[in-house]
């Protein structure tokens, strides 16, 4: 039995966890302090999507990984 299409399943599975809990996060702390000061809301932003890029990057060198094996 191969083990190549569970591996990659593996990869993709712990690969996309991290990034998903962090986006989330991210969103959350910028929404709430867009709450606490409105008026920073053009400040949060730039940085807010800087930072989901980043961590969605993460999943995207999951799936090349999976693409690897």
């Amino acid at each position: 039995m191969e083990l190549t299409p569970f591996a990659k399943a593996a990869v993709m599975a712990l690969g996309a966890v991290a990034p998903a809990i962090s986006i989330g996060w991210i969103g959350s702390k910028a929404m709430e302090s867009i709450g606490r000061n409105p008026e920073a809301a053009g400040k949060i932003l730039v940085p807010m999507l800087l930072a989901c890029a980043f961590a969605e990057a993460i999943a995207i060198y999951a799936l090349v990984i999976a693409f690897s094996i």
